[in-house]
Formats: structure tokens, sequence, C-alpha cells
């Protein structure tokens, strides 16, 4: 199992084409651990690079 850092928006594309091979494998397998660890990058990747700002509550619309 070869898994790298993501540091780049390369590195991100590459590591997300190969969760879309490795979906659906079975946990535990060496392809269902390397499936786990490459969501877990790819997650802290998004929540650094692309953050999802909190809801607006209704009453700070107006």
């Amino acid at each position: 199992m070869k898994i790298k850092p993501i540091k780049t928006e390369a590195d991100y594309e590459d590591a997300l084409k190969e969760i879309e091979q490795l979906w659906g494998s079975s946990y535990g397998s060496p392809e269902g651990d390397k499936l786990d660890a490459l969501v877990t990058m790819v997650d802290a990747y998004e929540e650094k690079h692309y953050p999802i700002p909190p809801p607006e509550r209704a009453s700070e619309k107006s």
C-alpha cells in the first residue's frame, strides 16, 4: 500500500480518483485500509482548503 501526503491540488485529485477505484472495498482488507486512509487525508485537506462556513441563523438573514 503506497500512500503519500496530500500537499497539492494534483495530489488531491489523484487521491479522489484512487478513492473512486477503491470504493466498496471490504473493511479490513488491504484495499479497505487504503480507502480508509485516503478518505481521512482527503477530509483533512478539504477542511483546510475548502472550509464550509456555518449556516446563518434565520434571525441573521434579515
